[in-house]
């Protein structure tokens, strides 16, 4: 009786550590290649053409409090001001991605 609960409290901790990685891994490539194809024409080298104020530059991004994945992903898949919504044309993952291209861009202040 005791290898039995032995072994089930030890198929338990392994499926609750496995349920709790994450099963998306950020795709950079990905994301560069979407950001390319959906908002350089507004935002190519981390800037805004529309409103030069809000860049996708570091500083910007943290007074902005869009640093972080969640809040570019919420503003690329919703939208706002002038910027259109994504979640209709964008899957979430491609999304993610972008958001997770553009935190690494600011990182090397998009060179």
């Amino acid at each position: 009786m005791r290898k039995f609960f032995l072994g089930f409290f030890g198929l338990l901790a392994c499926t609750l550590f496995a349920y709790q990685q994450p099963s998306f891994a950020a795709d950079i490539e990905n994301g560069e290649k979407i950001f390319t194809a959906n908002c350089s024409a507004c935002h190519a080298g981390g800037n805004n053409v529309i409103m030069p104020e809000k860049t996708l530059k570091k500083e910007a991004l943290e007074a902005y409090g869009m640093k972080s994945v969640d809040a570019i992903t919420y503003q690329v898949t919703n939208g706002k001001n002038a910027m259109p919504a994504f979640g209709g044309r964008l899957g979430d993952s491609d999304i993610e991605d972008v958001a997770n291209y553009v935190l690494d861009q600011t990182e090397k202040d998009w060179d």
